[in-house]
């Protein structure tokens, strides 16, 4: 059951949201009109839920265009990261820029709404390899097993999206979940225990087929996982309460030192933190 009284270490981090303001334009590309949801919006529900960083990840909406990203981690200096989306043209140049900016990784999404498909993580893991960034990976992720030796075969860190983004959560033993837990063992892949509301067959309050998995994963590897709102949770009618879903992990995650790990300490170590 969800704990509406949990309060989150000092230096919690959200490592998943979006800003959406309407002074940027969408991308032709997009696939629907997101809300008005910018920067100051959410430091309000931040503050409320007790925490004090967050990544900003670009929303496919904008497809490259990353203005509005830059300008929500330019609002919140030192206490923000970036997650940026460009094409596998970016140059050296670029990428530093973007760096300099806060942004520490790149986003590809092999759903409705994104710009690069899989012939692009190779080219794309060369090109961010020299600035220490990740990938950051979101698809059906009952493609695991047909995946697996690509994803092995990259040499930068990956983030995979919403405790693997399993479209039908499968049991614990299925082979696509098992083929997430080989990329864990790897060391070099965290995983975001997030957004359980986009696979969930069983629905809220407790969303019991998805937390299945997230208890598995942060008993299993702590050290890899990490935690995520999704704010402000595009395309969900009715929007879920973030605190409440903040609530639910303490409720996957049985050990007190591993909430600290997985608020705190991961995020800071994988998104560069302090330096």
């Amino acid at each position: 059951m969800m704990r509406r009284d949990f309060v989150p270490p000092a230096g919690a981090c959200d490592c998943h949201i979006h800003a959406y303001d309407d002074a940027f334009a969408l991308a032709p590309t997009a696939t629907f009109k997101p809300p008005h949801a910018p920067i100051c919006a959410y430091q309000r529900e931040q503050e409320l839920l007790g925490l004090s960083r967050v990544v900003v990840v670009q929303p496919t909406g904008y497809g490259f265009d990353n203005r509005c990203t830059l300008a929500a981690l330019a609002a919140l200096p030192g206490r923000a990261r970036g997650v940026a989306m460009v094409p596998t043209t970016v140059s050296q140049g670029q990428l530093s820029q973007l760096h300099q900016a806060g942004m520490r990784g790149v986003r590809l999404m092999m759903l409705a709404g994104g710009l690069l498909g899989w012939d692009a993580l190779a080219p794309m893991a060369e090109r961010v390899k020299a600035f220490g960034w990740h990938l950051n990976l979101q698809f059906d992720g009952r493609e695991f097993v047909q995946r697996l030796p690509l994803l092995l075969g990259l040499d930068v860190p990956l983030v995979l999206d919403h405790t693997g983004k399993f479209l039908v959560p499968p049991a614990v033993q299925d082979p696509a979940f098992q083929a997430l837990c080989r990329l864990l063992d790897t060391g070099r892949v965290w995983v975001k225990l997030s957004a359980p509301y986009e696979t969930s067959r069983a629905g809220p309050p407790n969303y019991e087929d998805v937390a299945v998995l997230a208890r598995h994963l942060a008993a299993r590897y702590p050290e890899r996982c990490l935690w995520a709102s999704n704010w402000p949770h595009p395309n969900q009618h009715p929007v879920p309460s973030t605190a409440t879903l903040l609530g639910l992990l303490p409720a996957w995650v049985a050990r007190e030192a591993d909430l600290q790990r997985i608020l705190v300490d991961n995020p800071a170590e994988l998104y560069d933190f302090g330096a």
